[in-house]
């Protein structure tokens, strides 16, 4: 089975709590293995207060909801379930069905809007792998990865440009893996 990204519901203000109980579970209840990253959505947000000065401000994108990457197990999906402060999956018609997992597509824009990858770049992303770039100038185009550089959490791809090889620097959450 292979690991995708679910949306957990929980009571409102109890995102960072349950966010902090999963990771601890899946720990302690050895479940590194199912239960791989939980994400609570934020954006940053910059106010102008009144005196005219500006403030950065950490908005959450999804009040009430975290992500967790995770392999749909029974065992997994009962721990998810049952940690204190979650109230249920979206995309479970209950009675016990398991959940739907979030598209590609739909991760991508949620995870691209934080600065972060859906892809591990440790297993996903190695020189040589070739990958769609996503956005951005390059978008659409293909090519293969020259190198990566993990502190500023880039790639550089080589890709065809006006018939010449070409090497651009693309962040890892604009390029999708082929």
């Amino acid at each position: 089975m292979e690991k995708k990204w679910y949306v957990v519901n929980t009571y409102s203000g109890h995102e960072q709590k349950v966010k902090e109980k999963l990771e601890t579970r899946a720990k302690s209840m050895d479940f590194t293995d199912n239960i791989f990253r939980v994400i609570i959505p934020e954006t940053t947000v910059v106010e102008t207060l009144k005196d005219g000065t500006t403030k950065e401000k950490k908005k959450k994108m999804f009040p009430g909801y975290v992500l967790v990457e995770m392999v749909m197990t029974d065992e997994a999906w009962y721990a998810v379930r049952n940690t204190p402060g979650v109230t249920g999956f979206i995309g479970s018609s209950g009675k016990g069905a398991k959940p739907t997992p979030l598209q590609p597509e739909e991760i991508d824009r949620v995870l691209m809007n934080m600065g972060m990858s859906r892809l591990d770049t440790d297993e996903t992303l190695k020189v040589g792998v070739k990958v769609r770039i996503n956005d951005g100038p390059f978008s659409g185009m293909e090519g293969n990865i020259a190198s990566i550089n993990k502190d500023k959490n880039t790639v550089n791809v080589l890709i065809d440009l006006f018939g010449q090889e070409t090497d651009v620097e693309v962040e890892t959450f604009k390029v999708i893996a082929i």
